[in-house]
């Protein structure tokens, strides 16, 4: 081999024929159904697709494969501006293929066989070291906004975030990144043109201008229960780390924290007040040993430096932050404020633990360094930058 030639060979994007097949089976199948998708890594999609196509049992598969018009989920396919990614595309996620290897859960399972991306960014570029943040729909206050702020502060720290579009959790993980001006990704349980919950139409729309919605169902397809299911398992296999922020005993945020330990991906839970029902799952988690402890972006961080020599953090990256040259009550102060909204100074001395004439100091530096600004109803907010 001569030094000129490439260690690992570029990825050759999958022929025409692969892709429509890829494409027919997801149309026809219920994506995630575990035995397709390790017949089509067996024997690819061309052969599957023409045995089911074959098929005169009058099963759902044979009817719906009968009854399927390509050209037609093309053409809509291309009226809502998506694309269709499968392996061997250069924005296919690598780590998608560790799916493979899981056992499925609640019937779910496998490699997708494509997934349908609707948005400005790359799906493969945003899910490289991305965090998911998952959660409750019924969310509490405290953990919306420990979601937000996590999202907010991952991403201002070049972290994609992945979520799955819902109310609670989810959405303020969403409207946190995006509040920091990065990208983010939604994993739909729906096509990616159609907004569930409806209430989020303004929020997806904005996830699309700046991130990407992504759906293993053909645009058009509605959500069901089973495809809230198959849908965690890509959440959690796109991200390098879930974090669970609160969840019941039965939430489906629990489902994905499955997953995470399922690809071996680090899984991470937030602690919250003992009299909630939400906290019982991230509780659960970190009692059990299956979930480390966090409380914030940094903490999500340092649990990921060991992984990648190229986060801030880890062994032998001598990148510094601004912060790390500030006095600790500072910081303190700093890190009290939320990513979006205001604090009184009374409430910033409970957060940070500080006398509030400590705090009043604090905040005259940073308002002259241009780091926060103070409002008329004497609140403190982050300045944007």
């Amino acid at each position: 081999m001569s030094g000129t030639e490439p260690l690992v060979p570029p990825r050759t994007a999958a022929p025409d024929a692969e892709r429509r097949a890829r494409m027919a089976l997801a149309w026809v199948v219920e994506p995630g159904e575990p035995r397709i998708s390790a017949l089509v890594a067996e024997r690819g999609a061309e052969e599957v697709w023409a045995a089911v196509r074959a098929r005169t049992d009058g099963s759902v598969w044979a009817r719906r494969a009968a009854l399927l018009d390509l050209r037609a989920v093309t053409v809509a396919m291309a009226a809502v501006g998506a694309r269709f990614v499968v392996p061997g595309d250069e924005e296919w996620p690598a780590q998608l293929e560790d799916l493979a290897g899981c056992e499925p859960l609640s019937d779910r399972g496998g490699v997708p066989l494509g997934l349908w991306v609707r948005g400005a960014g790359r799906l493969g570029q945003l899910a490289a070291g991305a965090v998911a943040v998952v959660g409750a729909r019924a969310a509490t206050t405290y953990g919306q906004g420990v979601a937000q702020d996590m999202a907010f502060d991952l991403t201002a720290q070049g972290t994609a975030v992945i979520s799955g579009g819902a109310f609670g959790i989810d959405a303020a993980a969403h409207r946190g990144a995006l509040a920091a001006g990065g990208g983010t990704v939604a994993v739909l349980a729906s096509g990616v043109d159609v907004a569930y919950p409806r209430a989020n139409q303004t929020l997806f729309s904005q996830v699309e201008e700046h991130g990407l919605l992504v759906s293993e169902h053909p645009p058009g397809e509605h959500p069901t229960k089973v495809r809230f299911l198959g849908r965690n398992r890509l959440i959690a296999a796109l991200s390098a780390a879930t974090v669970v922020v609160e969840a019941t005993a039965r939430s489906g945020a629990r489902n994905t924290a499955s997953w995470a330990t399922r690809c071996g991906r680090v899984l991470a839970a937030v602690p919250g007040s003992v009299h909630s029902a939400q906290s019982v799952t991230p509780h659960r988690l970190i009692a059990d040993g299956e979930g480390v402890l966090v409380t914030g972006a940094a903490d999500v961080l340092a649990l990921l430096a060991p992984l990648d020599a190229t986060r801030p953090g880890a062994p032998g990256h001598q990148q510094r932050r601004l912060l790390d040259d500030w006095d600790p009550g500072t910081v303190a102060v700093r890190e009290a404020l939320p990513a979006r909204g205001g604090l009184t100074v009374s409430e910033i001395s409970l957060r940070s633990g500080l006398d509030v004439p400590d705090c009043l100091a604090h905040l005259a530096w940073l308002e002259q360094e241009g780091h926060v600004t103070s409002s008329g109803t004497g609140e403190w907010h982050l300045q944007r930058r």
